[in-house]
């Protein structure tokens, strides 16, 4: 590590290379140092193709069992600061998205900022924080990280020391030095206290901050102050989908640490203000409004009598310090001498502080009111109220299903629900929905199920009464296949008054339907048409002005594979918008994405403008996961970056005029439904007709030992089963990752390329139409990061010799089709031949990933032979956390 293999040019990682290299020696001794070198010398050197593979294996054979970890560490600590210095090179982040660079993209078409403005006005861009787990690495891994992030943005400065005296480049190797001492592996599985901790550190530190700074930003581009349309949201403690340990006390907690969060930050902001207006009467008019919140303020000190705007500050932060109290039962971080009265809402507490921001606008020609942290704070308030980030609820229809049941039944209403068709259902619960009278009774017995989603409608409610409605506005109801699943959230939400019957129903929580598989996303039109043709569920949807539906990425990928997942998920949105329209009702579709391209991952950006025309309508949600979050929002400089490109895609998705023209459309159409067709044919038959592929699949991979690393709060599956069908599809994508097959990125795909005739006419297609762009730009990152050489080598982890051939040898075969089919139709020599920057990047990483991978294979065979040294289990761990991170987005 002391050197850079040739295949790199980034001086960073050169830098950061080197300093990890000299950590090694000095904390590791000289003998792993020059193991590991000569690891490493070996390894690029097959990769350039000199060697072939035999040194490597050699060098790895010499490694004992102690050193096999250190050696393991050094190589994923190198992936972790090649990933940082990518991301400081803008390499994993969306470049060129920006939203000045968008609405000059608009205006070539003829779509003034007017246009943008209004439609921003009316929109919302929203990432979705969930604790699925995919991220490997312990929040103390990652704050070392990115304080050397933080040195490094100094070191660009040419600053040599620190504020606090320290050389800066030691800073640096001191940092490294504790990543090299910092335990890798959680000792002890997550709970969902935990993971509402770690997604909160990055609500506080990041998106508060730098929000309110893109918004500073954007005012600017569009020469006015825009609305405040981006809002992060959050799973965590509300997501119950699969998740026993989420109840209504962790949904209580998740809210009130938001809240402390939320207010923490507002006064120090509004403590920050009072020190900063030191306007005083003597030199300056002020505004009647802030001399009445001054003498309303209680603030008799005289040393500030002349000072009314510190005066009116005083009164707020009083205020604020009461609601604070009130709202999460603690002092405020600066108690003070004032008492108020706690805000009533978040509004009141802007409308003080607009006060002010006029006042200071009234004079001086308005230098004083113009941004500044006055304004950010304004924003902030606008963005997170009281609460930070919408939360949202999250349960199985299958579970609503029997909780309803068990309602209707105990009070005597219907005996078995369960036995009703779907007609008979909706007719019963819409009944109910007109009867203000309650199901449930204090007095009767209910299941410990319907006790805890009793339970957990009652904190929505009361957290409502206490946030505000901003704090939980969705309840999405997983494998959505009915109206009736939909009616039955809000049954529910009746039982305690977030669902209003009468002549002008409401709902304070929408029920949002989750189509996850091929099944499902077909039947989404009509399960939408039935659902608005309700008049009660219209007049809710109308007068809200918008109704959410969710496509999940993941299971319709386990389901049906990427080709036929992606152009399915197409299809649906495309075939909702037309019933939309027919309602007046806009149509705000939750994309529910994960970080791998087998769970619909890749660039955002790219992502959000391949959506079919018309479909987003500037009103979008993403959810972002695992490994993501801390790639994309673990900075304020990162963040903001990757929060501009969603913003940026989705002002180009919603008014850019389609490019494509009616004939061309169709004709594209047509020819990926047989596509989809023969994919779909090819992927079912592997995985689901081949008798032994379950066996394949968990002897092959690391399934089995990933549900050793403690990385999330929910179990793998979702039933007590083996069953591909049952698995959960992050370990299932997670497990191909591992073994480099990255097989649900891809099967399938080589078939149906293939199998199509007409290749000039894909190859118009990957050059016209974004929508197939970028299915192949993603897939084709896949295949890059795939490596069906060390897949074989995990092929021999598979008992049967007879099974191992035959299904790895249609994978093998699989895989080599999709890789010609792919440079055949997108016209290249080599895989990202047309994308340098990302071909570097995984060309650097490839090296590094090689021998951890042969090390788990090792480590695995002699665990399962039943070797009972700790160390193995250990060093297993460690390679797949170590692999993943080298892989970035594997999960």
């Amino acid at each position: 590590m002391a050197s850079l293999p040739p295949i790199a040019n980034n001086p960073d990682i050169r830098f950061l290379g080197a300093q990890l290299g000299e950590v090694i020696r000095a904390y590791g001794g000289e003998r792993l140092f020059e193991a590991t070198e000569a690891i490493r010398r070996a390894s690029v050197e097959r990769h350039r193709g000199i060697g072939d593979g035999a040194a490597v294996d050699l060098q790895l054979e010499q490694l004992d069992l102690g050193e096999t970890l250190d050696f393991v560490r050094g190589f994923m600590l190198f992936s972790m600061l090649a990933n940082l210095a990518e991301d400081r090179q803008g390499i994993a982040t969306e470049q060129g998205a920006d939203l000045t660079a968008a609405l000059a993209r608009l205006a070539d078409e003829g779509i003034d900022r007017k246009a943008a403005s209004d439609l921003l006005a009316r929109g919302l861009v929203a990432p979705v924080l969930t604790a699925h787990p995919t991220e490997v690495r312990r929040k103390s891994m990652i704050d070392h990280k990115n304080r050397i992030a933080d040195l490094m943005e100094m070191r660009d400065r040419g600053r040599e020391v620190t504020p606090d005296g320290d050389a800066v480049e030691a800073a640096i190797g001191r940092q490294i030095a504790l990543l090299w001492q910092t335990r890798v592996l959680r000792r002890e599985r997550l709970y969902v206290t935990d993971e509402v901790e770690t997604a909160l550190s990055y609500l506080r530190d990041v998106f508060l901050p730098a929000l309110p700074a893109l918004y500073q930003r954007w005012d600017k581009a569009f020469g006015h102050r825009i609305a405040s349309f981006l809002r992060p949201g959050s799973w965590i403690g509300g997501d119950r989908d699969g998740n026993p340990y989420v109840t209504a006390d962790s949904l209580r907690t998740a809210l009130a640490r938001a809240s402390e969060a939320a207010l923490g930050y507002y006064c120090d902001a509004v403590h920050a203000l009072g020190a900063e207006l030191s306007i005083s009467t003597e030199h300056a008019q002020v505004d009647e409004a802030v001399l009445a919140l001054a003498e309303a303020s209680g603030d008799t000190a005289a040393s500030r009598a002349d000072e009314p705007y510190r005066r009116a500050l005083s009164g707020i932060y009083a205020r604020l310090a009461a609601t604070h109290q009130a709202l999460t039962g603690k002092a405020s971080p600066r108690p003070g001498r004032l008492t108020g009265e706690p805000y009533p809402d978040p509004r009141a507490f802007r409308a003080d502080l607009i006060a002010i921001a006029r006042a200071l606008a009234g004079s001086g020609g308005g230098a004083l009111a113009s941004g500044g942290a006055l304004g950010r704070l304004i924003r902030a308030v606008e963005t997170f109220g009281f609460h930070l980030a919408t939360l949202d609820l999250r349960q199985n229809s299958a579970v609503h299903e029997r909780v309803v049941a068990e309602l209707l039944k105990v009070a005597g209403v219907e005996g078995d629900y369960a036995a009703l068709d779907e007609d008979a259902r909706v007719d019963l619960l819409r009944r109910e929905l007109a009867n203000a009278r309650p199901l449930a009774s204090r007095f009767a017995s209910y299941s410990e199920e319907t006790t805890g989603e009793l339970a957990i409608v009652q904190a929505a409610a009361e957290a409502h009464a206490r946030y505000g409605p901003g704090c939980i506005t969705n309840y999405i109801v997983s494998m959505g296949k009915s109206v009736s699943d939909l009616l039955e959230i809000n049954l529910l939400l009746k039982e305690v008054g977030l669902y209003r019957p009468g002549a002008e129903p409401g709902a304070a929580i929408m029920a949002v339907p989750l189509f996850e598989t091929i099944e499902d996303l077909e039947a989404g039109p009509d399960i939408m048409r039935a659902y608005f043709a309700l008049p009660e569920i219209a007049a809710i949807a109308r007068a809200r002005g918008y109704q959410e539906v969710m496509i999940g990425y993941s299971d319709s990928n386990k389901d049906g594979g990427y080709l036929t997942s992606t152009w399915s998920l197409s299809k649906a949105s495309t075939a909702l918008a037309p019933v939309f329209e027919e309602a007046g009702v806009a149509m705000q579709l939750f994309h529910g994405r994960g970080g791998a391209v087998g769970r619909g991952g890749g660039s955002a950006f790219a992502a959000i403008r391949a959506q079919p025309h018309g479909t987003v309508q500037g009103r979008i949600r993403i959810t972002e996961q695992g490994e993501m979050i801390a790639g994309k929002y673990g900075t304020p400089a990162t963040a903001m970056a990757n929060l501009e490109a969603m913003a940026s895609a989705t002002l180009l998705a919603s008014l850019e005029p389609e490019h494509l023209s009616a004939p061309d459309n169709a004709r594209f159409g047509a020819v990926m439904d047989q596509l989809s067709d023969t994919a779909f044919r090819a992927y079912r038959d592997l995985v689901y007709g081949t008798e032994g592929f379950r066996t394949f699949f968990r002897q092959m991979t690391p399934i089995a030992e990933i549900a050793g690393l403690k990385i999330g709060s929910r179990p793998a599956s979702r039933k007590k089963s083996d069953a591909i069908e049952d698995l959960r599809a992050i370990p299932w994508v997670f497990s191909w990752a591992q073994a480099r097959v990255m097989l649900p990125g891809w099967y399938g795909v080589g078939h149906a390329i293939a199998g199509c005739r007409d290749k000039a006419l894909l190859a118009d297609m990957a050059e016209e139409w974004p929508l197939f762009a970028a299915t192949l730009a993603n897939m084709e990152m896949v295949l890059a990061k795939s490596d069906i050489g060390i897949a074989g080598r995990y092929a021999t982890l598979v008992e049967d010799k007879a099974l191992r051939d035959t299904i790895f040898g249609r994978i093998r075969d699989g895989w080599q089709r999709t890789h010609d089919g792919l440079l055949e139709i997108t016209r290249q020599s080599r895989l990202l031949e047309k994308h340098p920057a990302l071909e570097t990047s995984i060309r650097l990483r490839l090296p590094y990933i090689e021998p951890l991978n042969l090390l788990q294979i090792e480590l695995m065979k002699r665990h399962r032979a039943g070797e009972d040294d700790a160390r193995i289990g250990e060093g297993i761990l460690l390679s797949i956390n170590a692999i993943a991170t080298a892989l970035r987005n594997s999960g």
